[in-house]
């Protein structure tokens, strides 16, 4: 997967996929947002472990019948803590309830999503918005859209007047990681003009695609949380790569995306 990630002539019929992938995770977010309200109590990792499968269940329930009936020969990763290269062919890549832990504290970031990747190269992607209604959609050399709207990056050329986000690839991390973590937030406190930190990386992702933030960075992380906003931020005319500048893969040891303009100054921000 290149900085920027590769484009090919696809056939007519991934269109029709992508409109009827965007249909299934808009149905599975309606029944998402049904259970949506309440703040959901647990005393223990159990409790938590229990609750979180219970909205998977509710999504999975609905989108794994209706895309493996789009693409019956094609794999399945529901696994939003997976990273790595896949094996040959076709993939869903599915996050059933990204950023199920706000749903269940009742904290309105949360999505579902699903992706199709052939041979390691997500073709399209499906990112629906339960709270607000929005569906974002890309697809491979044909852009990416936000409810049929175009998507484009911001043309910030300054990361000193950017705001920029980064996300928490996973609970309990270790501690390299999460020192990496933290020295990156401060070089970035020092260099940009905001910085936001919040789960989960998806939702960061869709307003760097969408031109309202101007970077964003993750240490680790998932095909599950990044592949869908790689492919919409590529395809809204911006940069991938990882932290150092060299092309990125669900391999790579951190992710960065952003406007064209600031990609170098992020570069020496985050590798320093």
């Amino acid at each position: 997967m290149s900085e920027m990630l590769q484009t090919t002539d696809l056939p007519a019929s991934d269109a029709d996929l992508l409109a009827q992938t965007a249909i299934a995770v808009r149905a599975a977010g309606a029944a998402l947002r049904e259970r949506f309200g309440e703040v959901v109590r647990y005393q223990s990792r159990e409790e938590l472990m229990r609750a979180l499968a219970a909205n998977d269940d509710t999504a999975l329930d609905i989108l794994r019948p209706r895309l493996t009936r789009l693409r019956p020969d094609a794999g399945w990763v529901e696994d939003e803590l997976d990273g790595g290269a896949l094996p040959p062919g076709e993939w869903w890549v599915v996050d059933p309830a990204e950023g199920n832990v706000n749903h269940l504290h009742a904290l309105p970031d949360w999505a579902v999503t699903a992706t199709l990747v052939r041979e390691n190269q997500p073709v399209l992607t499906a990112v629906h918005l339960p709270l607000t209604g929005e569906t974002y959609t890309a697809l491979t050399g044909a852009g990416a859209h936000l409810d049929g709207r175009p998507l484009h990056v911001s043309r910030t050329a300054d990361l000193g007047l950017s705001i920029v986000a980064t996300s928490q690839a996973r609970p309990d991390e270790d501690e390299k990681v999460v020192r990496r973590v933290g020295s990156s937030i401060t070089a970035m406190l020092f260099d940009a003009l905001v910085v936001r930190t919040a789960v989960p990386a998806t939702l960061h992702l869709l307003n760097v695609a969408a031109g309202r933030i101007d970077a964003f960075w993750q240490f680790a992380g998932a095909r599950a949380d990044l592949l869908p906003g790689a492919l919409l931020v590529t395809e809204a005319g911006g940069r991938i790569s990882d932290i150092e500048g060299r092309p990125w893969t669900p391999q790579s040891e951190s992710f960065l995306a952003t406007a064209p303009g600031v990609h170098a100054e992020a570069v020496a921000t985050l590798s320093r």
